[in-house]
């Protein structure tokens, strides 16, 4: 393929495989636990981050991953908290994630206005050699904590009380999977952008649940699903000269909305057969 002779497009396809499998293994979670909110979020909240970053003068990735890390454990506090309305928290945190990122801009002034605004959107092909290995670090990470905890997590997110009987640390094994949401989102955000990372986590799981008929079975189909989608994606933006982070997006609800005309069709070909029987 001719795109894969560009160095930049050979980073980005490597990012892509990596965010492939990370975002919809925690999407899934995401989705099953009610929280696909957090994503999107979290990802308001590293826009304070990343002024943080600039009003410091530091490193934004690493100012966003603090800020992330520290909005992630504030999240489950307050999902504790307003137990029965957890939709306050997320509420709160946005705002407030948004709030500080508005009233530092305007403190910094400068450039600041225009290098945050390429934080909101992301660009998969301007990723550097660290980015494609922090995300391969990160993947590996994931992996190896889904393949630990596999079991221990599918019991807290279809069942607390089941979990907490079990004698299972529900709180901090929620704080930790939110850590580490944070961590992917902070570190996904340059690529992907804050407005998008939300869609391209929650999709492929909200797709898989429509098609997979077991855990273990979503799971796989979500991560396929994810590569499909951040494949097809990235090479439909190279040719057509697109945006990568919205023309994934956009394949991702298109699968979305094929897969659920599908399924629609298949259950009325299977009542009206049942209706013939």
């Amino acid at each position: 393929m001719a795109l894969l002779s560009y160095e930049f497009m050979r980073r980005a396809f490597l990012a892509a495989l990596f965010i492939a499998g990370i975002a919809p293994m925690l999407g899934v979670f995401l989705v099953i636990r009610r929280q696909s909110l957090m994503a999107d979020t979290l990802s308001h909240v590293s826009l304070a981050g990343v002024a943080f970053g600039f009003f410091l003068n530091l490193n934004p990735t690493f100012t966003t991953m603090v800020v992330v890390v520290i909005a992630a454990i504030l999240l489950e506090y307050l999902r504790a908290v307003y137990r029965g309305y957890s939709e306050i928290s997320i509420a709160i945190l946005m705002a407030g994630g948004l709030a500080v990122a508005l009233v530092l801009m305007n403190i910094t002034g400068g450039n600041s206005s225009a290098s945050i605004q390429s934080y909101l959107f992301g660009s998969i092909v301007t990723i550097t050699q660290p980015q494609v290995i922090f995300l391969g670090i990160l993947f590996v990470l994931s992996l190896l904590l889904f393949l630990l905890f596999k079991r221990p997590m599918y019991v807290l997110t279809f069942d607390e009380e089941t979990a907490h009987v079990d004698g299972l640390p529900i709180h901090w094994m929620s704080m930790l999977f939110n850590v580490l949401t944070g961590v992917a989102i902070a570190i996904m955000i340059p690529i992907a952008g804050a407005l998008l990372i939300s869609a391209i986590m929650v999709l492929p799981a909200a797709i898989s649940m429509r098609i997979g008929k077991s855990f273990n079975a979503v799971i796989l189909i979500s991560v396929l699903i994810g590569l499909v989608g951040m494949l097809s994606g990235l090479v439909s933006s190279f040719y057509i000269d697109t945006p990568p982070g919205a023309t994934i997006t956009l394949v991702f609800i298109a699968l979305f909305l094929v897969v659920n005309a599908i399924k629609k069709l298949y259950t009325l070909f299977q009542r009206e057969r049942r209706l013939k029987e």
